[in-house]
């Protein structure tokens, strides 16, 4: 069992809180084990009664009755309701299964999941846990489908962290496995490369692509996997959705809308399957609509998607802590500030602005600084600022950590995704 305590203590800690905890991400990064194994257990160590433990899982056939969401509400509420003084916990697994019913005891009314979610949490004696792999009916909605009672715990595939923990060995070779294959729970598992290669392509295909095109009904599957392939080998580039829809009508020689292309870039976020981060302007303090930058959720699905040709360490790399950036919680933009010389204005980049509360911090990926030019390129942004925010440069081409005389902190790549520097 690969431990998850990122995770598991964010459980814990909202125990009890009077809200629904929702745990969301891609589908296979973990979050059914995280609920039904790993909280389970901690459950039970805590002297949890097991009847007192209610598990449904609805993507299991014995479960699928539980799909009408009148149903399993009258199932729990029978199971609790005389024993109003003991503590219950409702885990429910993979909660888009369900389906809108109509109630005809009472007027006829539509019914859906989280009516009856909103009634159980009403229960002083049950706390409510439920998983989902789809944003648009879990994420983007808590807000009006929960009313504000609900608490979102957006589950990651590994970190590097959690990764290493688990297989051991020496960094490097972990970090170089961890760079190609990602951080599928399952990848960790497997030891054969043609087995990783073979489980990430039949995710992206038979899991992502397929639950994408028949969630949303999508009528052009060729332009979803061309917007896939596209981002891929854009990470860590700035583009927009005229810029794609240029490029593939180039490629494919007829006229491609940008409107679809911005659609279907929102279809692979809402199923987690890519995320954004928004160009902000240092100096202005303001946000550009566009171009933004795209990242994969796990770089193993990225690379699994260009057939492992466009192996780009650079660019992984810095795909990576932006995914470990987000996953500890913190808000990241794209910093954009602009350096004059004379009459000429010249477009600098800092790779994520950090943002916690007031606090801001500027990092920038760098696989290697070999070169006085590349140096420049890359902290010559972070002079530009002029403010005294920390300032980070994480790179591969050291071997130990040290403050330049600039007072920038340059950090082991290592160091930085096992935790050993404290932002």
């Amino acid at each position: 069992m690969i431990k998850r305590d990122f995770y598991l203590d964010r459980l814990i800690h909202n125990m009890w809180n009077g809200e629904i905890k929702v745990i969301t991400g891609i589908r296979r990064c973990g979050k059914s084990v995280l609920l039904f194994d790993l909280f389970y257990e901690y459950l039970l160590a805590q002297n949890t009664p097991e009847d007192h433990i209610i598990r449904i899982e609805l993507d299991q056939r014995k479960y699928y009755k539980f799909r009408n969401p009148i149903t399993l509400c009258e199932y729990v509420d029978k199971k609790i309701k005389d024993h109003k003084d003991e503590q219950f916990f409702l885990l429910v697994d993979e909660v888009q299964f369900t389906h809108t019913v109509v109630d005809k005891e009472n007027g006829g009314i539509a019914v859906t999941i989280y009516d009856m979610l909103n009634e159980l949490k009403s229960y002083k004696n049950l706390d409510v846990y439920v998983t989902g792999s789809n944003s648009r009916m879990l994420s983007k909605d808590i807000a009006t489908e929960f009313r504000g009672r609900a608490t979102q715990i957006r589950v990651y595939p590994l970190s590097f962290e959690e990764y290493y923990s688990y297989i051991g060995g020496e960094k490097k070779e972990a970090i170089n496995l961890y760079m190609l294959y990602g951080g599928m729970p399952r990848i960790a598992l497997l030891s054969d490369e043609k087995d990783k290669k073979r489980y990430l392509t039949d995710l992206y295909d038979e899991l992502y692509i397929k639950d994408i095109v028949e969630r949303n009904s999508l009528k052009r599957e060729d332009i979803l996997n061309d917007i896939l392939d596209f981002v891929a080998s854009q990470v860590g580039s700035l583009t927009n959705p005229t810029n794609i829809a240029n490029a593939l009508a180039s490629m494919r020689h007829e006229n491609v809308n940008a409107k679809m292309i911005s659609d279907y870039l929102t279809h692979a976020m809402d199923a987690f399957l890519i995320d954004i981060a928004r160009r902000y302007d240092v100096k202005g303090k303001t946000y550009f609509n566009y171009p933004n930058k795209y990242y994969y959720t796990d770089i193993g699905l990225r690379n699994a998607r260009l057939n492992y040709r466009q192996y780009d360490p650079g660019h992984i790399m810095e795909n990576i802590i932006y995914n470990e950036l987000v996953k500890r919680g913190y808000s990241v933009d794209v910093g954009h500030i602009t350096e004059r010389k004379g009459n000429e204005k010249i477009s600098r980049e800092i790779d994520f602005v950090v943002n916690d509360g007031d606090r801001r911090i500027y990092i920038q990926s760098a696989w290697q600084m070999e070169t006085e030019q590349k140096e420049n390129t890359e902290l010559k942004p972070l002079l530009l600022t002029g403010d005294y925010f920390k300032k980070i440069v994480v790179r591969m081409d050291i071997p130990h950590n040290y403050y330049d005389d600039n007072g920038f902190f340059h950090c082991n790549l290592m160091d930085f995704l096992l935790g050993n520097v404290l932002l």
